[in-house]
């Protein structure tokens, strides 16, 4: 993975990330096998999202914890790449792609932990497609010579973000803070696609 192609995170800057990132580097953990891990901690976060009618207070702790998880995955995964000198010409593949399967995970599992009638799950499956769709204009575009654009205001850790916010209202506030969750994911989604694709149309064009 290219420095060039990383999302901008100050997490990155932080002291205990900084250190963690050194000792993953020093094990015989390569950044493949964090990336396919994050799958692993999106999978248990969904389970947690579809049980949440069960437990509603352990079952939306739980999944925050597997959310944060996945996203130090997405941390630790470029610095002992990048940082700890074990990139590899395939690692974009390992960077992408599990991203892509995590996402849909979470945000249509979201959508059924909503419950009731059978249109809620429609909001789950709608923010994973759009979600791709941001991945997908930033990949498309890269392609085509622009520079790679993490731009939101819905960008993958906006998302995770939200879901989580959501989660630990839902103790509180019931159903309701996941439905407002996944619609301003959809609509930020929405918004996030529109500037994603219109400053790759400036670049590309030289207008921008």
């Amino acid at each position: 993975m290219k420095a060039l192609n990383r999302r901008p995170l100050g997490l990155r800057d932080w002291s205990f990330i900084k250190s963690s990132a050194r000792a993953l580097s020093g094990m015989s953990i390569t950044p493949n096998q964090i990336s396919i891990a994050s799958i692993g901690f999106s999978a248990a976060a969904a389970w947690c999202l579809a049980a949440l009618p069960a437990d509603i207070v352990l079952n939306s702790l739980l999944t925050v914890v597997f959310i944060t998880l996945r996203g130090l995955c997405n941390v630790f995964d470029g610095m002992v790449a990048i940082e700890g000198g074990k990139s590899t010409k395939s690692g974009e593949l390992f960077n992408d792609i599990p991203d892509r399967i995590s996402d849909p995970l979470i945000l249509v599992a979201a959508g059924y932990a909503i419950g009731g009638t059978d249109f809620w799950p429609v909001l789950g499956w709608a923010a994973a497609l759009l979600a791709v769709g941001t991945a997908y204009v930033r990949t498309l575009a890269r392609s085509m010579g622009a520079p790679s654009d993490f731009r939101g205001p819905m960008a993958k850790t906006h998302r995770m973000a939200v879901v989580a916010v959501a989660c630990l209202l839902t103790p509180f506030i019931g159903p309701y803070a996941m439905i407002f969750g996944l619609n301003v994911i959809i609509f930020g989604c929405i918004i996030t696609i529109w500037n994603r694709a219109r400053a790759a149309y400036l670049f590309l064009e030289g207008k921008a």
